[in-house]
């Protein structure tokens, strides 16, 4: 299979995401979920998504959509498409999945695909993660990574701006 082939096939609908699940639970594998915008891919992303992939045998990672990054965060955001974002996601190595939902937060998503393991930042605390109580009473667990200080997507766009 070619390289392209093998990345588009890491971007999958919720349908494909809940299949890939169950066939993870078939053959005892976990799945680590943790979900965001990011729109200006930077390091503080990169430490977020490499210590969530070593809390389960794959990683899926949970991506807003264009409609719901405008929501949260402003008329002139994302920067990059959902598309550009999904697959510059994809590319990762430590990604094994990618899916978008159109919602403001993922709780839908998590409930459908019930993680093994759901990873947020240390901006977070269990009371406001969410989809936390739906992981927790599937028998999953939640964990909180620090925050790594000094990046941020809104601070890159801002110095491109001056």
């Amino acid at each position: 299979m070619r390289a392209i082939e093998q990345i588009v096939q890491k971007i999958m609908t919720i349908e494909q995401a809940k299949a890939f699940m169950q066939a993870c639970k078939i053959t005892g594998k976990t799945v680590a979920f943790t979900n965001g915008c990011f729109d200006i891919l930077h390091p503080g992303h990169l430490f977020s998504l490499a210590q969530t992939a070593k809390e389960a045998d794959y990683l899926l990672v949970g991506l807003n959509s264009d409609a719901s990054v405008k929501r949260l965060k402003g008329p002139e955001r994302p920067i990059n498409t959902t598309e550009s974002r999904a697959t510059v996601l994809a590319n990762l190595v430590l990604v094994d999945a990618v899916v978008v939902f159109e919602e403001d937060t993922p709780l839908d998503l998590i409930k459908t695909i019930l993680p093994d393991v759901l990873v947020k930042g240390g901006d977070y605390t269990i009371d406001t993660i969410v989809g936390a109580q739906e992981v927790i009473a599937n028998g999953g667990k939640v964990i909180i990574n620090p925050i790594v200080e000094g990046f941020s997507t809104t601070n890159i766009i801002e110095k491109i701006k001056k």
